[in-house]
């Protein structure tokens, strides 16, 4: 049974995408590494867009897989 998570990649103009890490601080911890980027469920996923989104970086949700 596969299990859709979420991580949430912000982009920065040019620069490389960065992932969301950590949302317990303020600000959010980012990181370029996916692998490191928290997965996290649909609801919680929407709230971080919500609470990074500003006029200098465009957030969006990335669907992932787990199989469980």
């Amino acid at each position: 049974m596969t299990n859709i998570k979420f991580v949430v990649r912000v982009s920065h103009g040019s620069a490389a995408p960065a992932y969301v890490q950590r949302i317990d601080r303020f600000p959010v911890q980012m990181t370029t590494n996916r692998k490191l980027a928290l997965m996290m469920a649909k609801f919680t996923a929407e709230d971080a867009v919500k609470s990074i989104q500003n006029s200098r970086c465009s957030p969006e949700l990335v669907p992932v897989q787990v199989n469980a």
